[in-house]
């Protein structure tokens, strides 16, 4: 993953290590990445890497964050969640 900072790598690692049917928060992603604490950074790598299950990662409130919110709905639908479709909230 050459070009990316040592952060971006260990988001992208966390992120495509998400097994298919389970999220994590980005709060999660950020500790597991090793960056407690920098969850918005972890947006900021999501919002500018492709090829990832980005759809897997939600705030913690296990609600959608991205607008819209749709597609995210569908892909975590696909994998067998619940979303509710006026709060987006995930309902396992």
């Amino acid at each position: 993953m050459s070009g990316l900072s040592r952060f971006a790598e260990a988001v992208h690692e966390v992120v495509a290590a998400i097994p298919e049917g389970d999220v994590m928060t980005y709060a999660e992603v950020a500790a597991e990445a090793g960056h407690p604490g920098a969850a918005r950074g972890v947006g900021a790598v999501m919002r500018a890497s492709e090829g990832l299950p980005w759809w897997r990662v939600v705030n913690s409130s296990l609600r959608i964050s991205t607008d819209p919110p749709e597609r995210q709905a569908d892909l975590l639908r696909t994998e067998g969640w619940d979303v509710d479709p006026i709060t987006h909230r995930l309902r396992p």
